[in-house]
């Protein structure tokens, strides 16, 4: 496994009894995939207690939305065509990448869309309603965001920092060379900008420029610290697609380019191991609680493409936790397997440290790198129900198990004795019963706890080892 930092010696006891606070952002899951066929996902939280979803479809012909109260309800909620694409002139082309926004009390729309005798004559285009649901409401075309240079321009996607709205967006500059890049503008309305734009983002690195394009699209943008952090896709739409990531102080001139920061490399990108291929074309929403932020995004379960990406149907749509890093930057982790997103567990009496592997030995640490060695799947535990096992998120079929009362991760071999080992029942915390303590299936009355900050399976029965023995989902 990919090594991390070395933990701190310490000795004595591992571990006081202090109280650790519960994390402001405890654990939350979601089952991937929410929407197969649906790409450049978008889902915004609303006021009015529903999510709201549209995204492309494969036919590249309408604008599709379905609202649910949870992101997981998106999944089985009706969907409504709420526009078709016309069947002459302009908007008659390709129908891209479809945003929805809640501003000044109307709904607004953003996408793409070609003309119906030149689909690639791709511009971008509003939509608008009044109507308190907008998948019941009537739309007006509020007609082409006019840009100053006349050009293949798409994914506008709009934003305020500070009271001022922003609209971003990817488009082709012959003067700059092939390809598409990110571009910035203030707005006069929801339908307008004003000024001049700036180009913030253009594809020079190797992964840029996979796959044989050149490509910055797809901006979205999430706020934290005095931040603004600008996610963008870059490469070919295929498993070489991939995110970056721009990063500007809140207080700077957004529209001065050197206000941005670029990523030196992806932030998110294909994870054979877990089956996930060219993640991208992103945006974000909370949960349902408010207390996570998420990622949504579309890819494929698949590397291998026949032909053009674009006429293969299978990008789908999925959501993932995002965490935090103490510099105040976001982490994205990987394009975590279908089925469950995994967890992290903090330690109750070490809160910033975290149950990761490295080298395959479970321990407590800080700072995790790669953040995917701390992430975990709680999934029926092998031995049966009532049970549960971690299964690691970037090493799937390995699982956290016992051997010698020391916590390895480590690949299910298909054993009884391996099942055993790797199951454990899910307790209330023992220091705190907000956490979760997992007592061993084939050790009753032994835990896992840390000691030194390496995991062990033993029985506690003292004040320390019962903190020991607590964690929280994050």
């Amino acid at each position: 496994m990919i090594a991390g930092s070395a933990a701190a010696t310490v000795t004595g006891v591992s571990a006081g009894s202090a109280r650790a606070a519960v994390p402001a952002s405890p654990g939350v899951t979601y089952r991937n995939t929410v929407a197969e066929q649906r790409a450049d996902p978008h889902i915004f939280k609303h006021t009015d207690g529903f999510y709201y979803f549209t995204a492309t479809v494969p036919e590249y012909d309408r604008i599709v939305l379905r609202r649910a109260t949870t992101i997981q309800g998106l999944s089985s909620a009706a969907e409504t065509t709420i526009w078709t694409k016309h069947a002459t002139g302009v908007m008659g082309g390709y129908i891209w990448a479809p945003e929805i926004h809640f501003i000044d009390g109307k709904w607004y729309i953003y996408f793409a869309a070609g003309d119906a005798n030149d689909i690639w004559h791709i511009r971008p285009y509003v939509l608008e309603c009044a109507a308190a649901n907008p998948i019941t409401g009537s739309w007006t075309e509020k007609g082409r965001i006019a840009l100053p240079l006349d050009t293949f321009s798409l994914d506008a996607t709009t934003f305020t920092v500070n009271g001022t709205r922003y609209l971003a967006w990817a488009q082709n500059d012959p003067a700059v060379g092939r390809g598409t890049n990110i571009y910035l503008a203030r707005m006069s309305s929801p339908w307008s900008i004003t000024g001049t734009p700036v180009m913030i983002s253009r594809p020079t690195a190797a992964w840029e420029t996979a796959g044989g394009e050149t490509v910055n699209e797809g901006p979205a943008v999430i706020q934290r610290n005095g931040k603004v952090f600008l996610t963008f896709s870059a490469s070919a739409t295929d498993a070489n697609y991939c995110m970056g990531m721009l990063t500007a102080s809140a207080s700077a001139d957004l529209l001065s380019a050197s206000a941005w920061a670029k990523s030196a490399g992806p932030v998110f990108a294909s994870f054979a191991a877990t089956s996930q291929y060219g993640p991208g074309h992103n945006q974000f929403t909370v949960s349902e609680d408010g207390t996570s932020d998420l990622l949504v995004y579309h890819d494929r379960s698949y590397k291998d493409i026949s032909g053009s990406p674009l006429n293969d149907p299978n990008r789908r749509t999925r959501v993932q936790k995002i965490y935090w890093k103490a510099d105040g930057t976001p982490d994205f982790g990987i394009p975590v397997a279908d089925g469950l997103t995994p967890i992290r567990l903090s330690s109750y009496n070490f809160p910033d440290r975290f149950i990761r592997h490295w080298e395959y030995r479970a321990r407590i640490e800080a700072n995790v790198a790669p953040i995917a060695d701390s992430q975990f799947r709680v999934v029926t535990g092998l031995a049966g129900t009532g049970t549960v096992s971690l299964e690691s998120a970037n090493f799937p079929g390995y699982y956290l198990r016992h051997k010698n009362n020391e916590v390895w991760v480590e690949k299910n071999d298909g054993t009884s004795l391996f099942a055993s080992d790797a199951s454990f029942v899910a307790r209330a915390g023992l220091a705190d019963s907000a956490g979760v303590s997992y007592e061993s299936f084939n050790l009753p009355g032994s835990y896992i706890r840390h000691y030194d900050y390496l995991l062990y399976v033993q029985a506690v029965s003292t004040a320390t080892g019962r903190a020991d023995a607590t964690f929280y989902t994050q």
